[in-house]
Parts: C-alpha cells; sequence; structure tokens
C-alpha cells in the first residue's frame, strides 16, 4: 500500500499514527478526550404528587419510585434533589376526585398546584415544571373532553389545557409541559398565560409525543390508563419520523420555549434529526418502561445497572438533547457525586 503520489496515503510511513487506542489507555486520557458529557444540572426528576398526609408510597412497576404527598414527605425529597445537584422537577398529580371535566388539574387547590408552592416556599431555586394534560384527572382516563362516540374534541380541550396551564403558573411554576397532544394546545396556552399576566412562564412542549408501550409503568404510577381505547388518535405514529418534524414547527411557531421528544431510546433519531433543524432547548423523556426494563433487568442480575444507565443518558445526549428526564437523575447524580469525592 504505497505510491509516490504526494496526494496519497503511504502507509508503510505512516502506519504508526492509526492507533486510536492510544487515546483509551487510562481513564484519565478517556476522560480528556470524551466528546459527550452529560451534566446532573441536566436533569429533571420526575415526581408524582398524591393527596394525602405523610405519604410515601412506593410503585412497585418502578422499583425506587414513589408516590409522596405533598407536605413533609415532599420536602424531603426535594430537599434530597437539591442536595445532588439536580436544579429541576417534573411534577405530575393523583387526584382523589375524577370527573368528566377532569376539574382537579385546574383546582386553585389541587395536588400539584399544592406541591407547586410548597416547593416554591421551601426550595425556591428549584425550577419547578408542571405537566400539563387531563388524563389523571378524568374519569376515562383520556387527555381531554370527550365528545359523541368517545372521540377527544379538540376545541373543548384546549381551553381547559389553558386553564390548568394558567392555575399551575398562578401557584408558581416555572414552566408548563402540555403533553395532551392536542392541535394548537402551545397557542392556546400562550394566550392564556400572557393574558393572566404570566407572560415570564416558559412552555416546555412534549412536540413529538408518540404513541408508545413504553409509558405502561407510568399509567400505573399515575392512574392515567385510558378505560377504553387508546391514545393513537392524538398521540404520534411510531413509524413516523418527518410528521415529529412538522408537528415542532407548529409548536414553535407557537411559541413553545423548549421543545421534547417522547420516549428517548426508541426514537433517538428523531432526536437528531429535531435538534439539527431547530435551535430552541431540546428535552428528552427517558420514560417509565426504559427505566423499569433496566431495573427489572438489574434486579435480575442480568446487567450492570449503572453501567447501563450511564450508556443511556449519554446516547441520549449523543443524539442531540440538551434536557433529559429521567427516573434515574438521582441514581446517576449520586453515583456522580461519589466519583468526585
Amino acid at each position: 500500500m504505497r505510491s509516490d503520489s504526494k496526494n496519497e496515503w503511504k502507509y508503510e510511513e505512516s502506519h504508526t499514527a492509526l492507533k486510536p487506542r492510544r487515546l483509551r489507555a487510562t481513564f484519565e486520557m478517556r476522560e480528556l478526550v470524551a466528546e459527550t458529557r452529560v451534566d446532573v444540572a441536566q436533569l429533571v426528576m420526575p415526581i408524582f404528587v398524591r393527596e394525602g398526609r405523610n405519604v410515601k408510597e412506593k410503585i412497585d412497576e418502578m422499583p425506587g419510585i414513589f408516590r409522596y404527598s405533598p407536605d413533609g414527605e415532599l420536602d424531603k425529597e426535594i430537599q434530597e434533589i437539591s442536595d445532588l445537584g439536580i436544579n429541576a422537577v417534573l411534577l405530575f398529580g393523583l387526584p382523589t376526585k375524577k370527573d368528566l371535566l377532569g376539574s382537579e388539574a385546574y383546582n386553585p387547590s389541587g395536588v400539584v398546584q399544592q406541591a407547586i408552592r410548597r416547593i416554591k416556599d421551601t426550595k425556591p431555586e428549584i425550577v419547578v415544571i408542571s405537566d400539563v394534560c387531563m388524563c389523571g384527572y378524568t374519569e376515562h382516563g383520556h387527555c381531554g373532553i370527550l365528545g359523541q362516540g368517545g372521540t377527544v374534541e379538540n376545541e373543548k380541550t384546549i381551553s381547559y389545557l389553558g386553564k390548568i396551564a394558567l392555575s399551575q403558573a398562578s401557584a408558581g411554576a416555572d414552566i408548563v409541559a402540555p403533553s395532551a397532544m392536542m392541535d394548537d394546545q402551545v397557542l392556546a396556552i400562550r394566550r392564556a398565560l400572557d393574558s393572566g399576566g404570566f407572560d415570564r412562564t416558559a412552555i416546555m412542549s412534549y412536540s413529538s409525543k408518540f404513541a408508545s408501550g413504553f409509558y405502561g409503568p407510568f399509567r400505573v404510577a399515575a392512574g392515567s390508563a385510558p378505560s377504553f381505547g387508546d391514545r393513537k388518535s392524538y398521540q404520534m405514529d411510531p413509524r413516523n419520523a418527518r410528521e415529529a418534524i412538522r408537528e415542532t414547527q407548529i409548536d414553535v411557531e407557537q411559541g413553545a420555549d423548549m421543545i421534547m421528544v417522547k420516549p428517548a431510546l426508541a426514537y433517538l433519531d428523531v432526536l437528531s434529526a429535531v435538534r439539527q433543524r431547530f435551535p430552541l432547548p431540546l428535552a428528552a423523556y427517558n420514560v417509565s418502561g426504559e427505566y423499569s426494563m433496566i431495573k427489572a433487568a438489574s434486579i435480575n442480575g442480568w446487567i450492570d445497572e449503572a453501567r447501563v444507565v450511564d450508556e443511556v443518558l449519554h446516547s441520549i445526549r449523543r443524539a442531540g438533547a440538551d434536557i433529559i428526564i429521567s427516573y434515574f437523575s438521582k441514581d446517576y447524580s449520586r453515583r456522580r457525586n461519589s466519583s468526585k469525592g
């Protein structure tokens, strides 16, 4: 493999340069040349809050994750999160009462609103993101107002999503995160917030939320499974990637401050495509099914959990996410802090 041409590679003379392993020789060298890093400050910890007092309730389908009442139990969880260096949480509520309009979702004294105020009173520096949806608050478990034939009526629903977002912003939420996948939900929420005097409240839109089988453990944890049918008529078809770009473009044009791809692992290609197209802060949701699969495999001794979690979070970051919402946030942060110590 030799040539006299000045422009061709001369292997015999240059082969000593072809040694990529030189940069993998030690831990310190690998750290020096690492292309992708997951910083604890980029992580968001999801939290389930339920009505009651002194509640810390384990979720069997999600080992290590709990439901908390918005009192001292939530205070302890927030303190631990803060001590680990995590700066943001995403709240999901479990009300005791449900109805056809999901009215507890916009109740000023609702469980999420209580939790927001509690966090802001005890740890005001924590960025509070509140999920804006109706599925956990309606009797039927769908993400909006039902019309004839059991279909979700888009226009009626987005007006309620605006009410929910406004109630959460009034309680002190820094970011509202609409996840219902209704057309024009971002526009409706932006108008509701601005007209209510909350023009500084940011919107993190679930712009590309797919109708995924990875949501199962979450639906048990949040009590949000639909009582009939599915959500394929409003969540995205897992087979479509170009549609994700179109959905995201609409949300950006309507005033989203941040955008999201959900789930993360089965949609890293979508995450990468969205990253290349849009300059807004991009979040990815490492969802409950992804979490529980790894936990189950770890409990059975089939994988090294810490190593797999490290790979998963870096893959999401490598694909383009600026923000990672993950139930592994505390575990990962704990290990990072321990390694530094």
